[in-house]
């Protein structure tokens, strides 16, 4: 029988069949091969006379994480709020680096709207228009939620992004069953408080499903090598290849046509200025 791991606690996992939904264990073979189930995958189930499931096989993932451990992610719904905490622009960027590398499509929710004027707005905006869907939402309002259900149509969606900026609020609105607590945004450090508890995914109304996860908050280590940091900046990987030099790391060499592009207004400087912070924290941390 066909299923999906739909939560995971203390080593039973919850698998969503055409039958109904089973409590089960994975085989012995799977801890002897290393390999831990994940809530999003694809499984063949066996149940057996007392109701309960085993998990014979897993069928090959899309993607994966081990912390938080999903796998088979198909889109990035990265929150950022507008203010409160006010955004940083460099670590947004780590989020969406990340689903370039996973094969996962970014969808952009900048979330708390109604605390910037619509002129700031536009100008939070014009950085990823070009580049990513981005939609303006506001969890206090439910402002945006329609377009995100939209989005995430007939596809698993994860949340992400920095602490305190409404995740759990705006699940909340997705997917009320969910029932997560929402935390407050830490005066003394302006960062919210990590609210969430188990790993969890939910079917939301028009089809489709959104993992429930405390992960995805922050990233201390940027995983990406030098060489392939411009391939996850889209609006740069468009340029490969036309630089005077084959190895150009955008940063000052002539005919390079990356420099070119944000002078002229192509590329958005903000997006240009994180390439290079993240570029400057890869070079630091291969020398440790």
């Amino acid at each position: 029988m066909k299923g999906l791991i739909i939560k995971g606690i203390g080593g039973f996992y919850y698998v969503k069949t055409a039958e109904g939904v089973y409590q089960a264990k994975g085989r012995g073979i799977f801890k002897k091969d290393g390999i831990t189930l994940a809530v999003g995958d694809n499984v063949d189930l066996e149940v057996l006379p007392d109701g309960d499931g085993v998990i014979n096989t897993i069928e090959e993932r899309k993607n994966h994480f081990i912390r938080p451990p999903i796998a088979n992610v198909d889109c990035f719904i990265v929150v950022f709020a507008a203010a409160k905490p006010k955004p940083n622009f460099t670590v947004i960027d780590k989020f969406l680096i990340m689903a370039e590398q996973n094969g996962i499509d970014p969808i952009l929710c900048i979330n708390k709207c109604d605390l910037v004027s619509e002129e700031d707005l536009k100008e939070i905006q014009s950085i990823y228009a070009s580049v990513y869907p981005v939609i303006t939402a506001s969890g206090k309002t439910g402002m945006g939620i329609d377009q995100l259900l939209r989005r995430i149509e007939g596809r698993k969606a994860a949340f992400a992004g920095p602490s305190g900026v409404g995740k759990s609020t705006i699940t909340n609105l997705i997917i009320p069953e969910a029932n997560m607590e929402t935390g407050t945004v830490s005066q003394k450090t302006d960062r919210g408080r990590h609210t969430t508890r188990h790993v969890e995914i939910f079917e939301v109304l028009g089809g489709g499903f959104v993992f429930d996860t405390p992960g995805f908050t922050s990233f201390d280590i940027l995983e990406a090598e030098e060489d392939d940091l411009a391939d996850y900046y889209p609006e740069i990987a468009a340029y490969k290849g036309q630089c005077r030099f084959d190895d150009c790391r955008h940063k000052s060499e002539p005919g390079c046509k990356v420099l070119e592009a944000v002078n002229e207004g192509r590329i958005h400087k903000v997006r240009y200025e994180s390439y290079l912070m993240n570029l400057e924290e890869i070079k630091k941390r291969k020398k440790y």
